[in-house]
């Protein structure tokens, strides 16, 4: 038992908790005092450290989907290239920034210290292409053409290319199967901006600033499906960009492949003919002018007659995708879009405007029977037709007597034309117009589709232009201040005459407005597709269809994604009986019109053709060639700009079309086992069990 009195005891422990009492507010005042002076006193620097780190990502692009034929060929896909890349993060902890990296790297791939440095280099608003749009947190590409031994080079000597990678990469290519580069039709790709990236973030399809994106043609119109997902790994990194830690990792999911109802094989021949006979009317002369025609450019369609499906489809010039691939040069984007390029950006088979010339006869004629004129009734082909004082002749001033409107357009006869849309505009009166004007003639040509644009799965396709009334007013009311204001001046020429009557009265539809609509001139505008829509409905009895060229949509699984469907626009406006009279007129401009000299000896009982030739006047340009034709299954429609008459330009390259088509030889005889297009081809690609679209080289 302790000798210890009890009050000492109690004392030492009072004592006791007094100094851990003291201790603990130490402690607790220190601490209070530490968090103080990390908050308080430093917090601000804290604050910063903390706001420098942060998450990047890093994307793993995915491999485009392939644009594919009818049968399964790639007309663009991707290949794998040994793609030199920098990662400028590695570049930019050496001591002079990477500059003498990238500078060894140069001589190495044969490039200029500039060119190199300005690929590596980060776009914004002040500096200009090229340059990098993508994550500065991922490899960026400086060639896409390395060498093997390059890329040996590279990995081999890695202690003197620190940051630098040589991979095998997958990048687009566009293939050009049997020589088709059907390059307007599949268009090409380029960097997103970063207004596109900014718009899209509120949409279904964000784009990623390292995507490409369609920039014209089927890459335009299916890039969401052809684009796929990019994969994303997002990393951790602290002010200085050094890679602190893992996210998380999105893995990419490839696009979808695309398959049109382009042939490559036709494709291949409609370019090649379209290019002959540019080349041959290059060598003829204009009997008119004494000059050699220019034939500067022209384009050509063929069109399934049932479903509106396009087959092939060429515009002249045209140029190769694969320059855009890995980023356009200079010297090609100014090769593209300067002014002695011709353009050859633009589809003409769609975006080509012009007057249809007497191809347009078709519509002239299905609108006067609408308004009452007998098909088989008797109309005056004169050699000419007179409004006061001024004279209309027909082509070559021929005369052919009183003929019926199937005759009319089996010798073109401009007269017969001429006549009926006179007396209709005398009959809706004249440049007064009654209230309950019929203007048939003009309602039957947008009845036929013209005037709009026909709905094709391509971008950019322009309307074309039908002259009516409300036209020639909003047209006027456009330019009547200019015309007005030239008016003041008292010159006397032609000019400012004209600009006097337009300043009064340009909103008037005149007698000389009327005729020329009737055989396709004046102001009327048309593209070549619409035209190949209006003669496909003739060809298979009225049913007008909005073009495709995508048949369907293909994951990279197989799986079937979308298919896309004919769709049927309405109707001609003419009646069945009309429809088989035009359709028998046009059969005979080849067998014994206008078009018969280039089509002798065809098998016509075996495979019948069908035919309307143009030739289209414009302002200071020598005339156009139209040859608007087709069969029971194909319509096929040329046109070439400054190239003289449709049959005389076009006829043989049209026909040579249609042989490759139907396997017919030279001399008429039909070889169906060399036929290309044997019937419409209705299915899709064979898929394999792996999904792999199985191409029909045959």
């Amino acid at each position: 038992m302790s000798n210890i009195p009890e009050t000492g005891r109690t004392s030492r422990i009072t004592i006791r908790l007094v100094v851990i009492q003291i201790l603990v507010l130490s402690l607790l005042l220190t601490l209070g005092g530490r968090l103080w002076y990390l908050q308080i006193r430093n917090g601000h620097e804290y604050q910063e450290a903390a706001a420098g780190n942060h998450v990047q990502q890093v994307v793993q692009p995915a491999v485009r989907g392939s644009i594919l034929d009818a049968r399964g060929v790639p007309l663009a896909d991707n290949e794998t290239r040994l793609v030199v890349s920098a990662d400028r993060t590695e570049l930019m902890r050496q001591r002079d920034g990477g500059k003498e990296v990238l500078a060894e790297l140069a001589e190495l791939l044969g490039m200029s210290e500039e060119e190199v440095a300005n690929k590596v280099r980060l776009c914004d608003a002040q500096t200009p292409q090229p340059c990098w749009n993508g994550s500065p947190y991922q490899p960026i590409p400086v060639t896409d053409e390395a060498t093997t031994e390059q890329a040996l080079q590279i990995r081999e000597r890695a202690e003197a290319f620190p940051g630098i990678s040589a991979e095998p990469t997958a990048v687009r290519r566009y293939t050009a199967p049997d020589g088709a580069a059907t390059s307007q039709v599949l268009g090409y790709l380029s960097p997103v901006t970063d207004d596109e990236v900014q718009e899209a973030n509120d949409t279904d399809s964000p784009l990623l600033r390292s995507d490409q994106i369609g920039r014209s043609g089927l890459e335009r119109t299916y890039d969401s499906f052809l684009r796929g997902s990019a994969g994303i790994t997002r990393y951790e990194v602290d002010k200085f960009g050094r890679v602190i830690g893992e996210a998380d990792n999105d893995e990419a999911v490839a696009g979808a492949n695309v398959v049109t109802s382009i042939d490559a094989r036709v494709q291949a021949v409609v370019e090649k003919e379209l290019a002959q006979a540019m080349k041959d009317a290059r060598t003829q002369t204009d009997e008119i002018t004494g000059r050699t025609y220019e034939a500067d450019s022209g384009a050509a369609i063929v069109m399934e007659n049932d479903t509106g499906r396009i087959v092939a489809m060429a515009s002249a010039p045209d140029y190769d995708p694969n320059v855009w691939v890995g980023g356009i040069s200079g010297g090609d984007y100014q090769e593209l879009t300067g002014e002695d390029s011709n353009f050859p950006l633009l589809n003409r088979a769609i975006q080509g405007q012009s007057p249809a010339g007497s191809t347009f006869k078709v519509v002239t004629s299905a609108g006067a029977v609408n308004a009452g004129y007998p098909f088989d009734g008797r109309y005056d082909c004169s050699s000419s037709y007179s409004i006061g004082s001024q004279t209309f002749r027909n082509f070559e001033s021929t005369g052919y007597g009183p003929i019926t409107l199937g005759r009319a357009l089996e010798v073109s006869c401009n007269t017969v034309f001429y006549r009926l849309a006179h007396q209709e505009w005398q009959k809706d009166g004249g440049p007064n117009p009654k209230e309950d004007a019929n203007d048939y003639l003009y309602d039957t040509a947008l009845g036929f589709g013209l005037g709009a644009t026909t709905g094709i799965d391509l971008p950019s396709e322009v309307p074309g232009r039908v002259p009516d009334r409300e036209w020639k007013r909003s047209y006027w009311e456009a330019n009547k201040d200019s015309w007005c204001e030239m008016a003041k001046s008292d010159k006397q020429d032609f000019a400012h005459r004209l600009a006097r009557e337009n300043c009064e009265e340009g909103w008037k539809l005149r007698a000389g407005d009327a005729v020329n609509f009737s055989i396709g001139q004046g102001d009327v505008l048309v593209t070549p597709l619409q035209m190949a829509v209006i003669y496909a409905a003739i060809a298979n009895g009225g049913t007008m269809y909005q073009p495709t060229v995508g048949k369907a949509v293909i994951g990279a699984d197989g799986s079937l994604v979308e298919e896309i469907e004919p769709v049927e626009t309405g109707k001609l406006p003419a009646s069945e009986q009309t429809i088989r009279q035009l359709k028998a007129a046009t059969a005979d401009v080849v067998s014994t019109g206008t078009a018969s000299w280039r089509f002798g000896g065809w098998p016509l009982d075996e495979i019948p053709l069908y035919a309307k030739t143009g030739t289209a006047t414009t302002d200071n340009k020598q005339s156009r060639s139209w040859l608007t034709t087709f069969s029971e299954d194909y319509t096929v429609v040329m046109t070439i700009d400054q190239a003289g008459t449709g049959s005389g330009a076009s006829g043989v390259a049209v026909r040579r079309i249609y042989e490759a088509i139907y396997g017919v030889a030279e001399d008429g005889s039909v070889d169906r086992g060399k036929a290309l297009l044997p019937e419409p081809m209705r299915s899709l690609p064979e898929i394999d069990e792996n999904g792999t679209i199985i191409a029909d080289e045959g």
